[in-house]
């Protein structure tokens, strides 16, 4: 399939406009007897369901089916479909960090940098999806587990089943999420960055731009290592609690 640039935009905003009205639904009629509290939380989980999955399978599809799989390959129609598909998600959640969580500035921030990687590829240089689509899939590989298990953990105090999902969640999810942000991604992460310095992309893809495009993943691997050892050690601590508890 070749490369188009035929009128992007309607596409972009058809997508929005599904996440909208998936969050809409989400707030209004899934989680309305939800605490206020949670309420909005659950909401963009309940979007991000609908984002992740569908991502991961448009993605490895659209690499699978097309033969440009190198790190300058022009996009092709299925990957700036796909990337039409995230930017438009990444911009609903934007607008729900923003009316509910203004002070949640690692968020607001992650999402704008995610979102800045998205649209100069898919609109600036017109290259390197391929990349940015293998990094996508091992962001959202755990999208949907990871999304269930916060559902849960944000009920697990009221509600028994709700705890007994984020207890049998916990251990799968953080192992598969250990592998894809703190192996897989950091060895992608460094091949992508082994071909741009050797100037192999330097007339298509500016040295301003896959700098900023290896800064921003670096980051995001960085913080997503941090955020599951820590996990790591609660779960730890919780498991060693519950047992010395038993023993007594």
């Amino acid at each position: 399939m070749e490369n188009s640039a035929a009128c992007p935009i309607p596409l972009l905003l058809l997508f929005f406009f599904m996440f909208f009205t998936i969050y809409l639904v989400a707030y209004f009629i899934v989680f309305r007897n939800w605490s206020p509290n949670i309420r909005p939380e659950s909401s963009s989980c309940f979007t991000s369901l609908a984002h992740g999955t569908p991502a991961v399978l448009l993605s490895t599809f659209s690499i699978l089916a097309d033969s440009n799989r190198g790190f300058a390959s022009p996009n092709t129609d299925r990957q700036n479909l796909v990337l039409d598909f995230s930017i438009a998600y990444f911009l609903m959640d934007l607008l729900h960090y923003i009316v509910f969580f203004p002070k949640d500035v690692l968020f607001i921030a992650h999402h704008l940098a995610t979102l800045f990687v998205f649209v100069t590829c898919r609109y600036l240089v017109s290259h390197g999806a391929y990349a940015i689509l293998v990094l996508l899939i091992l962001a959202e590989l755990t999208s949907a587990c990871q999304n269930a298990w916060t559902i849960a953990n944000a009920r697990k105090n009221d509600v028994a089943f709700a705890a007994k999902m984020y207890g049998l969640l916990s251990p799968p999810f953080y192992t598969v999420y250990s592998i894809a942000r703190g192996l897989v991604g950091p060895y992608f992460l460094y091949e992508m960055f082994a071909f741009y310095v050797s100037g192999a992309a330097k007339c298509v893809i500016p040295k301003w731009i896959w700098v900023s495009w290896i800064v921003v993943v670096l980051t995001a691997i960085s913080v997503s290592i941090l955020w599951i050892s820590n996990l790591w050690v609660e779960l730890y601590r919780e498991r060693t609690g519950k047992l010395e508890k038993k023993i007594r």
